[in-house]
């Protein structure tokens, strides 16, 4: 059957996975069911699992899981993966599950919602989701096979699952090759995308990643980000902290307190310039739509979230994102307001040096663009000042401004050099 109907139609490729399900149980093979999967039903079967169980083995009491937690050494990587890919906004459709090297659940991070069918399936914390504890699964075939696996509606033993499509892959101590866990993605069968199995590896990659550095990754994101971008990267956690961002022009940087600068690429400038716009923050669907309209995906901006703070620490809060107290309102475009807003306007335009992000062609960063320049034209169109309005006339972001060269004419005369060459020079 094609593979590609988990993507295209995955209501149509779930009935015939059931129909399949259903002669193999009762002992006539299907080709839709990978022989690999049949063995492990077998398996499952033979400690006791029944295609019709609900509830897993339970191992400990949720409120004793949080002792786990803290023993184990995931807990370091933790904040990573839920950067990387936890969804837990109130529209949030999939669960990111951690889990212990026996198959465990330590960890769920998912919205209400989720989490509520998820608690129907008793997938929660202390459950046990091992072959012997809840039969064939993605986090049971991730620790049997040791690689990572994708399981879609009736390749679950049990029909209850036949709902969920689950990514699974276990994370491994790099130093002994020894499996730590495994993470998990799991959700409704139309939460499954193409790109759903890379997200996972990325994940895990990440975190073998941090799991190797000599802090054993409580830098969060160091390594990685290193190996990543190839130049050096801020680790959270620094004494060295973000100062401010330089968000105006085309270069733009985050500015640290020694005065070193890193240069920041136009996609995560762009988040930034978002983050600075708005203090009750943004969530990963919401920035997405903003930067890529319909075709943009939270997974991407987690990711893209996860290299920010890597590189700038404790700067960059979640759940949702934004700027840290001390650094909002601390960017370059960000001190133009605040000047105006002090009554200051000739030193709002003497901050006031580039465009915002002159090179963004995000719809979002242009409206933010042309929000800077209202505030600044309509604060020196106001002052009366000759002055102010030539320079800012002179400037990329006033040249066009008519409204300030027919203020400058009322007040220098219309006869005037200065006014005669704006005007001719903004078409006026």
């Amino acid at each position: 059957m094609d593979q590609g109907l988990r993507f295209s139609d995955p209501a149509r490729y779930a009935r015939t996975l059931r129909r399949a399900h259903e002669l193999v149980i009762s002992g006539v093979p299907r080709p839709e069911i990978p022989t690999s999967l049949v063995d492990s039903w077998r398996r499952s079967m033979a400690l006791g699992i029944s295609p019709d169980q609900h509830s897993p083995r339970h191992l400990h009491e949720p409120s004793e899981v949080l002792q786990l937690r803290r023993d184990h050494r995931l807990q370091q990587v933790m904040p990573a993966l839920h950067d990387l890919l936890a969804d837990d906004s109130r529209s949030g459709r999939h669960l990111l599950v951690l889990t212990d090297a026996s198959g465990e659940i330590l960890w769920r991070v998912g919205s209400p919602a989720v989490l509520r069918r998820a608690d129907q399936l008793e997938f929660l914390e202390g459950a046990d989701w091992s072959e012997a504890g809840i039969g064939t699964n993605a986090i049971s075939e991730a620790l049997v096979t040791g690689g990572a696996v994708q399981l879609f509606s009736a390749e679950h033993l049990v029909r209850t699952h036949h709902e969920w499509a689950c990514t699974a892959a276990p994370i491994t101590d790099p130093a002994t090759g020894r499996v730590l866990g495994v993470l998990d993605v799991s959700g409704p069968l139309d939460t499954l995308s193409s790109d759903t199995l890379r997200m996972v590896r990325c994940a895990v990659r990440v975190a073998e990643a941090l799991l190797g550095t000599s802090d054993a990754g409580t830098s969060l994101g160091a390594s990685a980000s290193v190996r990543a971008s190839r130049r050096p990267a801020r680790i959270a956690g620094q004494a060295t902290a973000v100062e401010s961002l330089e968000l105006l022009g085309d270069k733009p940087a985050a500015v640290f307190a020694d005065g070193s600068r890193a240069p920041l690429t136009l996609r995560r400038a762009e988040i930034l310039a978002l983050l600075d716009s708005r203090s009750q923050g943004w969530s990963a669907e919401e920035l997405a739509y903003e930067l890529h309209g319909d075709a943009g995906t939270p997974q991407a901006i987690r990711t893209e979230m996860f290299r920010v703070r890597s590189m700038l620490g404790g700067a960059v809060e979640s759940n949702p994102y934004r700027l840290a107290a001390g650094l909002a309102g601390a960017s370059d475009s960000g001190r133009v307001l605040r000047l105006l807003r002090d009554g200051l306007v000739a030193d709002a335009l003497e901050a006031y040096r580039a465009p915002l992000l002159s090179r963004s062609g995000a719809l979002a960063v242009q409206l933010l663009r042309d929000q800077l320049d209202l505030a600044v034209g309509s604060a020196v169109r106001a002052s009366g000042d000759a002055g102010l309005l030539v320079r800012w006339l002179s400037t990329d972001m006033g040249a066009f401004d008519s409204q300030a060269v027919e203020a400058l004419g009322r007040l220098v005369g219309r006869t005037d050099p200065r006014y005669l060459a704006f005007r001719a020079s903004s078409g006026a």
